[in-house]
């Protein structure tokens, strides 16, 4: 009899996770089995009190509190009763997690900053979006929010393993850099010298020079993925004129103003003609629509390449679009070229060089990116179709340009690599306070020579901003007192196939009354990734960056 009752008991507690399937079972085993009086009556009580009054039995005096269930899946359709423990559907993970002890003096950073997150990825339709931040140094935020893997149901963490696009030129600049140190690469010799196989240049009958310097900044001439040249030379020709146009528009208005009076009903149709010739010359000196970089063929390259070298053959024989140092034109290419620099100059394949500078810098999951191998925490990529429905991005090689654009990082690792940036970029002013500092990985003068704004640039995502040497920088202003005021900061941003990022160094404001009891580096470090393709995060990084500088400015 103890048997069957421990069977019984034992078969109605695992069956019975929903009332109707108990009720069947119990029905079933009744018409199966001869009565045996209170025990057996007992043994089904018990079974359905296990199966029906988890909730029940909780709550009953003396009785153990029942296992917590997990929070369903938002996407789920509400149900009239929660379900039983065993079956509650996978739940979406949940942004809100503790906040650890060393972070809870920025809470109010970290809960805006998490709150703009979820605005910019509800916006955009984004699947999955990681961000770290650190302060002086030490991180104090990291949090996924979304999934890296839609159809896995994969959730984004911290340790999630994305594209990082473009600041894989900021990672270039630093082997440069060591190189140019060390004296193994002088930055304004023609470019031959190093690689022979890049041909030669002419502009116009005549002869010029390509050089490490001007490939860094994009001054070199080398086109970007659009090969049309006129294509190139009309876009930036009507960007110009747009901007011209704008501020002659300024101009006439003004003008228009200052006369009053009497004129308004004249000013007003003067005004309206000139916006009206002006709408038509923009319509007519307007060039054809380009095609964006996602449209472009070699943007989904999917051969293999073996090294740097052989990469060349993509862009080496094409024409330069201008004449080098004359103007900016962005262009990973151009760093595909410094690849094979580094190459040359360091007696080392380019990966090989790379992956000593991320043992050194304890970048330790920032990988090239290639197919094969198993990259653990590697998210997939997306992006959405014509009819508006996400779908995963087709496979590309990124073996032609893994210096400007094919490495894999987490945002830990890329606030390490931030941090690093800007401890060197300060430790100097902290030499006579503190001469126990280790030196930075690059000296403060190379660090104050690549953060320096070149003259002739743009910097796309920030218009406030030029493009320095593999960063872009923003430099401090401010034109009217208790107005706005315009903080300095470096960063990069990044576009690939199916991911978007940024990286960004908003260092604290130093002078020799400030620095004592203090210890490089001093600032706000903000990485922010995603596996959704055209997504502009720059702005989204420098308001989280002040948000957190806020607090820190608020504590004693």
């Amino acid at each position: 009899m103890y048997r069957l009752l421990s069977a019984v008991t034992t078969r109605a507690a695992t069956h019975g996770s929903c009332a109707w399937g108990c009720g069947r079972r119990a029905a079933h085993q009744r018409a199966r089995l001869p009565p045996l009086g209170p025990v057996w009556v007992g043994g089904l009580g018990l079974g359905l009190g296990l199966a029906l009054g988890v909730k029940l039995a909780g709550g009953l005096r003396g009785a153990s509190p029942a296992p917590p269930t997990a929070a369903p899946d938002p996407e789920t359709p509400p149900q009239a009763e929660p379900l039983p423990p065993q079956e509650q559907p996978l739940a979406q993970w949940s942004p809100q997690t503790p906040t650890p002890p060393h972070s809870r003096r920025f809470a109010r950073a970290i809960d805006r900053s998490r709150d703009l997150l979820h605005r910019i990825k509800d916006e955009v339709g984004a699947p999955g979006i990681v961000v770290g931040v650190s302060v002086d140094g030490k991180e104090v935020w990291s949090e996924g929010l979304g999934y890296a893997d839609v159809e896995n149901r994969v959730p984004c963490k911290p340790e999630t393993v994305m594209r990082i696009a473009s600041i894989s030129k900021s990672l270039t600049m630093v082997a440069i850099a060591k190189l140019w140190e060390a004296g193994k690469l002088d930055l304004d010799i023609p470019v031959q010298h190093y690689v022979p196989e890049f041909p030669e240049k002419e502009y116009e009958g005549e002869k010029v020079s390509v050089t490490t310097r001007l490939l860094i900044s994009h001054l070199s001439g080398i086109r970007h993925y659009e090969k049309d040249m006129k294509k190139v030379k009309e876009e930036k020709a009507y960007k110009a004129l747009k901007m011209m146009k704008g501020t002659m528009e300024s101009d006439q208005e003004k003008e228009l103003k200052e006369k009053g009076g009497k004129s308004n009903e004249k000013n007003d149709f003067a005004k309206a003609k000139i916006e009206q010739d002006n709408e038509a010359k923009g319509r007519n000196s307007k060039p054809c629509k380009r095609k964006n970089d996602f449209e472009q063929g070699e943007l989904y390259l999917k051969e293999k390449f073996e090294n740097s070298i052989e990469s060349l053959r993509l862009f080496k024989n094409d024409p330069l679009f201008f004449k080098p140092g004359s103007q900016f034109l962005y262009s990973t290419f151009g760093y595909t070229l410094l690849a094979a620099i580094v190459e040359r100059a360091s007696g080392y394949k380019y990966l090989d060089y790379m992956q000593k500078i991320f043992h050194d810098l304890d970048m330790l999951t920032t990988v090239q990116e290639e197919n094969e191998p198993v990259i653990y925490n590697r998210a997939r990529f997306y992006v959405y179709n014509k009819k508006r429905r996400l779908v995963n991005t087709p496979y590309v090689d990124n073996s032609y340009k893994w210096a400007g654009g094919g490495f894999l990082s987490t945002v830990g690792d890329l606030l390490k690599f931030g941090n690093a940036m800007l401890y060197g970029y300060q430790v100097g002013l902290f030499k006579n306070s503190n001469e126990n500092l280790l030196p930075g990985y690059l000296k403060p003068e190379t660090m104050l020579m690549i953060w320096t704004p070149v003259p002739n640039t743009e910097m796309s995502w920030d218009r406030e901003g030029k493009y320095a040497m593999a960063w872009g920088v923003v430099e401090k202003k401010q034109t009217y007192g208790s107005c706005r005021k315009q903080r300095h900061y470096a960063s990069h941003t990044g576009g690939a196939v199916g991911a978007s990022s940024v990286l960004l160094v908003l260092p604290e404001e130093l002078d020799a009354a400030t620095i004592n009891n203090k210890f490089p580096p001093r600032g706000i470090v903000v990485s922010i990734i995603c596996n959704m393709q055209s997504v502009g995060l720059n702005s989204t990084a420098l308001k989280i960056a002040l948000e957190f500088d806020k607090d820190r400015s608020d504590m004693p």
